[in-house]
C-alpha cells in the first residue's frame, strides 16, 4: 500500500529555549539535573529571564522527530496545539519550512504556546523545565483521522499523558490507526513519565507495534534492575519491536527471538544531548518505513542521534540524508 506520509506524529508543540550553564546555575535555580520537570507560567518566566539571551528553536519531542525525518527526505505530518501568539506562529513556520505538514488549528484563547527551557551543562546533560501551556489543550477534536490513515506509522510521545485532553486524543488516534492498518509507535519519553503512568502504558502495550526507550525508561516500565531483564521482559510479554537506546553503548533492537546489538556512531565530542532520542526515532522510523532490516534501522538511528548531540539544539544542523548517504546507509 502506498502511504501519503511515512509518519504522522502526535506531540507537544513546544518552543525550545536553550542556553549553556554551569552546575552552580542549576543549584542556584533549583533545577533538577538531567531530567524534565513540569513548571507553571510564573516559573517559566523567571527561568527565561535567568537564562539571559538563550537560543529559541521550535521543538517538542515528536516535532523534533518529524524534523529529523524530513532531513532524511521522509514525509511527515505533525499534530499538536499552539496558541495564536508569536511563539505559536514561529513553531508553525518552522515545521512547514522543513516540509512537514502541520494543520492543527491554533487556540485563540487560553494558555500561551508551550516552552521548554533547557539548561545545558558542560558535560552535555540537558535539564529541561517545561511549561506545557497550549499544548495541553490538544484534544480529540484536533485528531485528524484521515491524516493518520494516510500514514505508514503513527508516532506518539509519552509526554502527552501529562495532559488529560491530550491523553484522550492519543487513545483515539491509536484506535483510528489500528482500524486503518497504520502501525503504532510510542516513545516512553522520560523515566518519570513512566513512573507516573506505568500501569496505563502497560495496558496499551498490546496495541503498540514499536516502543522507543532509553535504558532507564525501559527499566521503569518493566520494573527490573538490569538491561538483560528488560530484554527478557519485552520479548516474553510483547510481540512488537523494542528500539532501546543505550547512549555511548549504542542501541539494542529486539523483536521476539530477533536481537541486534548496534554500536554507537562515533563522535568527537558530546556537546548537548537534547534531542538524541528524538533523532534516534527519526532514523529508525525512516529506515523501517522503507522496509530495511532491524539492524539497519538501528544503525541509521545511531547516526542521527550522533549528529544532534554534536551541537546545541534538538534538530539536525547537517542534512541527515547526506550523512546517511555518505555512510552507505541509504
Amino acid at each position: 500500500m502506498a502511504y501519503r506520509y511515512d509518519v504522522a506524529a502526535l506531540g507537544s508543540a513546544i518552543v525550545d529555549v536553550l542556553a549553556p550553564v554551569d552546575d552552580k546555575f542549576l543549584l542556584d535555580h533549583n533545577i533538577a539535573k538531567g531530567v524534565m520537570t513540569l513548571i507553571d507560567d510564573h516559573r517559566a518566566a523567571q527561568l527565561h529571564r535567568a537564562l539571559g539571551t538563550p537560543l529559541e528553536i521550535a521543538g517538542g519531542s515528536a516535532a523534533n522527530t518529524m524534523a529529523g525525518l524530513a532531513s532524511l527526505g521522509g514525509r511527515g505530518a505533525f499534530e499538536g496545539k499552539v496558541r495564536n501568539d508569536r511563539l505559536g506562529a514561529q513553531f508553525a513556520t518552522s515545521l512547514k519550512g522543513l516540509g512537514v505538514r502541520y494543520a492543527t488549528q491554533p487556540a485563540t484563547d487560553g494558555p500561551s504556546t508551550a516552552l521548554c527551557l533547557i539548561a545545558v551543562t558542560p558535560d552535555g546533560e540537558r535539564s529541561m523545565n517545561t511549561y506545557l501551556g497550549a499544548s495541553r489543550e490538544f484534544s480529540v477534536a484536533d485528531v485528524d483521522d484521515a491524516e493518520i490513515a494516510a500514514a505508514s506509522v503513527l508516532y506518539i510521545e509519552g509526554y502527552l499523558w501529562d495532559a488529560p485532553k491530550a491523553k484522550a486524543a492519543c487513545l483515539k488516534a491509536i484506535r483510528e490507526a489500528r482500524g486503518a492498518g497504520t502501525k503504532v509507535a510510542f516513545t516512553l519519553s522520560d523515566p518519570f513519565v513512566v513512573g507516573r503512568y506505568r500501569d496505563e502504558f502497560l495496558t496499551i502495550l498490546s496495541h503498540l507495534d514499536i516502543i522507543f526507550a532509553n535504558e532507564d525508561e525501559a527499566k521503569a516500565l518493566f520494573e527490573v534492575e538490569s538491561f538483560d531483564s528488560v530484554l527478557q521482559a519485552a520479548r516474553s510479554s510483547w510481540q512488537g519491536i523494542a528500539a532501546l537506546a543505550r547512549s555511548e553503548k549504542g542501541c539494542v533492537i529486539a523483536q521476539k527471538s530477533e536481537v541486534h546489538v548496534v554500536d554507537a556512531w562515533p563522535i568527537e565530542r558530546v556537546v548537548d544531548t537534547t534531542g538524541a532520542g528524538d533523532q534516534f526515532a527519526a532514523g529508525f522510523l525512516y529506515a523501517l518505513t522503507r522496509g530495511r532490516p532491524l539492524a539497519a534501522c538501528g544503525k541509521l538511528a545511531t547516526l542521527c542521534a550522533a549528529e544532534v548531540i554534536s551541537h546545541y539544539g534538538a534538530r539536525p544542523e547537517t542534512s541527515l540524508k547526506v550523512l546517511a548517504a555518505e555512510a552507505g546507509l541509504i
